[in-house]
């Protein structure tokens, strides 16, 4: 018998609420995020503010590339929706963090957005796993 196709991919402490999404999915050697929040684990609502979204935010995408068999160095692109301009900077912060190397680092696109519900920031990630 034949693996799944599809595998969904959840992060302990972090969801979509009532939405039936999965907080990433891997399709071969291929792992899609869905929007990653900035969501305390701990107590399961989005932190305050800005810096401490994007701290908890890289976390999860942590956790989730770890969840598909994959890190940070599997990461290919990154996309960050941003509410206003003014979190750039803890996301920046973050980034520099997971990818300190200049010559090794993922392409990132960063939009503004009208994120809802006290989200200041998102991320999405796709990686490609390297299975040896």
């Amino acid at each position: 018998m034949n693996p799944p196709r599809r595998r969904s991919i959840e992060v302990t402490g972090v969801s979509h609420g009532a939405a039936p999404i999965p907080m990433g999915a891997r399709v071969g050697n291929t792992l899609y995020s869905s929007g990653i929040p900035g969501i305390d684990p701990s107590t399961g609502k989005l932190a305050a503010d800005a810096a401490s979204q994007a701290r908890f935010a890289f976390d999860h995408m942590r956790s989730l590339l770890a969840g598909g068999g994959a890190s940070v160095q599997d990461v290919v692109r990154m996309t960050v929706y941003l509410k206003d301009n003014t979190a750039r900077e803890h996301i920046n912060a973050e980034w520099l963090k997971c990818f300190p190397d200049p010559h090794d680092r993922p392409a990132r696109h960063t939009l503004m957005y009208d994120l809802q519900g006290g989200m200041l920031l998102q991320l999405e990630v796709i990686a490609i796993v390297n299975e040896l």
